[in-house]
């Protein structure tokens, strides 16, 4: 049973697929190149792998690396909520919606062992005013492998400003500068 803050509440409404999003199967890619969670520029991050699904859900993917231990041959629980976070966060997109995770809990139902290839599928549930309810679930080995790890979570509606008012200037300025006006924008999208 999750928290009473995770409780949509009784006005919430259903969320809508923006007319913008990639289509369902579509990889979503690295929304930032230094993002610990899908950014190719980190050589220890998880590399996590996004795809869209139908409605507002997506099905994602990484494998634990030696790196990502915390005891000997296990995924750190906190990489694990780390994945988790990544893939909720990665929901927003699918609502064209900047946001920021306000509250994540996480269960964690066994052990992950290196080299384990965690699938992950999340949706979102609700959603009320600036506040975006939505859950994950993390299988071992596949979508129908055992139940390693939940999390639902409230993700909060920002404006741009919060990246570029609390980011460290010189990476700000960097994605600022980025001719590419894709990446650009995409670097300010979600921050799970």
């Amino acid at each position: 049973m999750s928290s009473a803050s995770l409780q949509p509440p009784a006005d919430a409404t259903q969320p809508l697929r923006h007319p913008d999003a990639p289509e369902p199967g579509q990889l979503l890619g690295a929304h930032y190149e230094h993002c610990f969670g899908c950014g190719p520029g980190q050589p220890h991050g998880l590399h996590l792998e996004a795809r869209a699904g139908d409605g507002v859900s997506l099905t994602a993917e990484f494998t634990v690396q030696s790196a990502h231990q915390g005891a000997p041959g296990l995924a750190h629980g906190g990489v694990l909520a780390t994945a988790l976070d990544e893939t909720l966060g990665s929901l927003n997109w699918l609502l064209r919606t900047i946001a920021v995770t306000g509250r994540l809990e996480t269960d964690f139902v066994r052990p992950v062992p290196v080299g384990t290839v965690l699938h992950l599928e999340a949706e979102v549930t609700a959603v009320a005013g600036r506040k975006i309810y939505s859950r994950a679930t993390g299988r071992i080995g596949g979508p129908d492998g055992p139940v390693a790890v939940r999390a639902e979570a409230l993700f909060v509606e920002v404006k741009v400003d919060h990246f570029t008012d609390h980011g460290r200037p010189q990476e700000i300025q960097a994605a600022m500068s980025d001719p590419d006006q894709i990446r650009r924008a995409r670097a300010f999208e979600v921050n799970p």
